[in-house]
């Protein structure tokens, strides 16, 4: 593993197998290794069958949750507290239990508190023989300093920053193995927020996954998949290729698939911008014909070309096809692209025009004529189009819908 923090044999680039090269073990440890190392109550049942139960007061419910909310965001535990069981870790004082890490080192503690900490660590105290009044087990396969703040916090939820930063790996495996949501949760936000790099995200999504957190495990995916070719040149890549083959093809599946989404939702976002392009031509259409433009109006109005367009959003594109299509000579369908796009915006609107006989848009009355004499074939391919329009209309919202400035 490549992380600046974390220096352990079990992180090696030359291990081949990132599942077995790191175990926290914990054993009973034999006499002969140690030598040298120093319910509540009950309510009564009344018979209340002919009784009947009085109603409520008003907001009741509402009044108790909210004042129980108050108090369990007031709850929290004092400094003095916390430095003193802080005091009883370091000072050990009445400590009935060692443990023993690597190169032989002893932590004492208290097997009470552990027990109840740790529900693994009580089942294993249980289960180990005592001498002289002592107990011992052993926590193996981590560095001894990452043991002991692994136990600081078991009693007080203290740990310096420095050191959590330096054995968060440590601190997470530990965290799962022994069952301490509360410091796999410090550990997983510090990787999150602070830890996480390219050179150790490799290590850190096997580690998230083998120690059960998804969330952690997504952040990883997603930085793998944001930059694949800086990731796949450090060293934990080139381990998690020999140990893992199938971890690496599943992340480059990922970055296919991530990429695949991407061009998919670029090319919906271009095609709802065409559509909605679709919409606003309508409008301005409508806007030209029913209500008349400042340079372009129903057929009763003279054209000026000398007046600045109005504002409308589509009015200025569509004025000037108007224009076109009005002197064109050639104006049959197919004779000129420009008239053959006025056309096609003359029939769409005509297909979502729900008052043709009042409707004052030229050949409304005559493009619902027409529809009855298409294919099937035509016929599904306006509805497909005039679904999409209406969609991206919808898509607006009610309070997204453009002003008209018409004066």
């Amino acid at each position: 593993m490549a992380s600046p923090y974390v220096d352990s044999p079990w992180l090696c680039a030359a291990t081949e197998s990132f599942g077995g090269c790191f175990n926290a073990q914990i054993e009973e440890v034999k006499s002969t290794n140690v030598l040298n190392v120093l319910e509540a109550p009950t309510s009564s049942v009344y018979d209340t069958r002919n009784i009947p139960k009085p109603p409520p007061y008003p907001n009741t419910t509402s009044k108790t949750t909210s004042h129980c909310k108050r108090i369990s965001a007031r709850c929290s535990v004092p400094k003095e507290t916390k430095d003193t069981w802080d005091r009883l870790f370091k000072e050990a004082y009445g400590s009935d239990v060692y443990i023993i890490t690597e190169s032989n080192s002893c932590i004492p503690a208290h097997c009470n508190v552990l027990s109840i900490v740790s529900p693994v660590l009580g089942t294993i105290l249980q289960q180990s023989k005592v001498k002289n009044g002592i107990r011992y087990i052993s926590i193996l396969g981590v560095p001894c300093e990452a043991v002991h703040v692994f136990i600081r916090f078991l009693y007080s939820s203290c740990y310096e920053e420095d050191e959590m930063k330096k054995y968060v790996l440590h601190m997470l495996v530990l965290s799962h193995s022994y069952s301490v949501p509360s410091l796999k949760r410090v550990c997983i936000d510090l990787l999150e927020q602070d830890c996480l790099t390219r050179e150790n995200v490799i290590d850190v999504l096997q580690l998230a996954r083998s120690c059960d957190a998804p969330r952690l495990s997504l952040i990883c995916v997603r930085m793998v998949v944001k930059d694949l070719k800086s990731v796949s040149s450090t060293e934990g890549w080139k381990v998690m290729r020999r140990a893992n083959p199938a971890l690496e093809q599943e992340l480059v599946e990922s970055v296919v698939e991530a990429d695949s989404r991407k061009q998919e939702r670029l090319r919906k976002i271009e095609e709802r911008k065409v559509y909605l392009q679709l919409y606003e031509a309508m409008e301005a259409l409508l806007h030209i014909c029913r209500d008349g433009c400042r340079t372009i109006g129903p057929s009763g109005k003279m054209l000026k070309g000398s007046h600045v367009a109005c504002n409308f959003p589509a009015c200025k594109g569509l004025e000037s096809l108007v224009r076109h299509f009005s002197k064109c000579k050639s104006r049959v369908p197919g004779g000129c692209i420009h008239c053959k796009r006025m056309w096609q915006l003359l029939e769409l609107h005509s297909r979502m025009c729900d008052e043709p006989d009042s409707c004052k848009v030229p050949l409304c009355r005559h493009f619902k004529e027409k529809m009855q004499q298409q294919t099937k074939k035509e016929e599904a391919k306006w509805k497909l189009l005039v679904s999409k329009v209406i969609a991206a209309k919808n898509a607006l919202g009610p309070f997204s819908a453009r002003r008209l400035d018409l004066f």
